[in-house]
């Protein structure tokens, strides 16, 4: 690679890391290609980034930033896993295949200012995702109405219970 190339690649990757949610370092050695693949259009799915870079280069990209920290972490054949949408989100799929493969580990992350051991970013895999925490919002937004529609709707149905009761014991 020439050295232009490399400085508007360098460029590039210091914009991409500008407001990233989340990142995920993975040793993938020995993972053969139609895995990768597949790896890929799930990270894709998922609304996630999966890049094999040159260490050097993500050192360069990272360098006065505050992703600065993970450059430790940048040793040998490394795949840089990024969102930007949930911080959860690269950290599951990156673990799911972890754990189903043994050449794919996961060497670090970085999330809020801290560098993540792999047992950082298994923390980090089982925080909620977005649609989670959507959807936890929402059911907090709608139980106080549904509360107080059942308050409001009581008083009558308890009357009418009573009124039923006493029809029965009469007739």
């Amino acid at each position: 690679m020439e050295r232009l190339a490399k400085e508007q690649l360098v460029g590039e990757l210091k914009e991409t890391f500008n407001g990233v949610m989340s990142v995920v370092l993975a040793d993938y050695r020995g993972t053969d290609v139609n895995t990768i693949v597949e790896m890929r259009d799930e990270f894709r799915k998922a609304d996630c980034n999966y890049r094999v870079l040159k260490n050097s280069l993500v050192k360069l990209a990272i360098k006065d930033s505050e992703l600065e920290p993970m450059s430790a972490l940048l040793f040998g054949p490394t795949a840089v896993i990024w969102s930007y949408e949930s911080p959860s989100a690269a950290a599951k799929v990156a673990v799911k295949y972890a754990k189903e493969l043994k050449t794919f580990s996961v060497k670090g992350g970085f999330f809020e200012g801290e560098v993540l051991d792999p047992a950082g970013v298994t923390m980090l895999s089982k925080m909620p995702g977005k649609p989670e925490c959507q959807a936890t919002l929402l059911m907090t937004f709608l139980a106080a109405p549904t509360d107080f529609v059942k308050q409001i709707i009581a008083g009558p149905q308890n009357f009418m219970y009573l009124l039923d009761a006493r029809r029965r014991a009469l007739g």
